[in-house]
């Protein structure tokens, strides 16, 4: 057994080099001989494996919503989640400074170790051995997805649904600027007439302040009953007038 057993075990795999592992625990600011060369072939086996996941598992869907499904998998917020759920943290070896900022803790520095985890793994026992942990790592998540709106962004989402009901699309309009020029604050509105429905919210750009603002919106379609097509037009069973709380999303512009 290498140093990091509790690591192998929750990734359900025993390294043979021991020194692969090593390295693609290490960080850049730890040493020159640090994990970014695996890393780099990590994210492309982990691309292959879990597009053949995906190709397999959903065979009704087309190439684009495979394409987004699986950039919605493999970014990094989604590799972050594997990692901390493996304890990943606490095996890394990070230089002083990272270790003084909180690397070990960093989204990016999670997911890059998870890759160049993926590649040694690759490298130690070959392609079979990886897609098995990738595969069994990804289980809990393809468990529970739904190909038809993972990857989309809210305002994507809003105006699916509301064109399936057979509503005119939301309209935006900015409420007001706040701030200095270079840090501002933008609050957004995000309207449905016919629904009554009007929430706000607030991003560090227009476009973030839209997205948070289509989530509420989409939060208060849930409090509304489906409309019935009718003559080609559709009406609210119920005119619901909601007050929602204004979200604020920090996003660079």
């Amino acid at each position: 057994m290498t140093g990091h057993t509790t690591l192998e075990q929750a990734l359900g795999y025993q390294f043979r080099d021991a020194a692969l592992l090593e390295r693609a625990l290490t960080h850049r600011s730890h040493s020159a001989r640090h994990n970014e060369r695996l890393e780099f072939l990590g994210d492309s086996v982990l691309n292959f494996v879990v597009a053949s996941l995906l190709f397999r598992r959903f065979t009704k869907i087309d190439e684009g919503d495979l394409s987004r499904v699986r950039a919605s998998l493999v970014k990094q917020s989604s590799l972050a989640d594997i990692a901390q759920r493996l304890a990943l943290s606490q095996h890394l070896r990070l230089g002083e400074g990272e270790l003084k900022s909180g690397g070990f803790r960093r989204p990016s520095i999670l997911a890059d170790a998870l890759e160049a985890i993926f590649g040694a793994i690759f490298i130690d026992a070959g392609f079979d051995a990886v897609q098995k942990v990738i595969a069994d790592q990804y289980a809990p998540m393809l468990a529970g997805i739904d190909p038809k709106t993972l990857g989309k962004d809210a305002k994507t989402l809003l105006q699916e649904v509301l064109q399936g009901r057979g509503y005119e699309l939301p309209a935006y309009r900015v409420l007001a600027t706040h701030g200095a020029a270079h840090d501002q604050m933008f609050e957004v509105e995000c309207a449905i007439p016919v629904l009554s429905i009007a929430v706000s919210a607030s991003g560090g750009s227009r476009r973030a302040a839209e997205q948070s603002a289509a989530t509420l919106a989409l939060a208060a379609l849930k409090a509304v009953t489906p409309a019935k097509r009718s003559g080609g037009r559709a009406r609210a069973h119920k005119s619901t007038q909601l007050s929602l709380p204004v979200a604020v999303v920090q996003e660079s512009k």
